[in-house]
């Protein structure tokens, strides 16, 4: 989703948009997907985004504070679905 708009970036817009480098956020993303794996034995319901959107949400949210409102647009997703993330 947002992720896909993002991977295409070079380097420095991937830093501006994400505040991190790109080296550095698919580090984060593959500790997370270990993570989730983890978590996702135990069962439970599929989740509507990636990792990888997962951590650029979280990311935008932490440099831009933005409302859960505008992350929700973005994001095409419900209040519920996010405060779950």
């Amino acid at each position: 989703m947002e992720f896909e708009k993002v991977k295409g970036l070079n380097d420095e817009q991937f830093r501006r948009r994400s505040g991190t480098k790109r080296t550095t956020f698919d580090k984060r993303v593959s500790i997370l997907s270990e993570g989730r794996r983890v978590k996702k034995i135990k069962g439970g319901r599929k989740s509507k985004l990636s990792v990888e959107d997962m951590l650029l949400m979280t990311l935008e949210y932490l440099r831009e504070y933005r409302t859960y409102f505008h992350i929700r647009r973005s994001y095409n997703i419900s209040i519920v679905a996010l405060i779950r993330v």
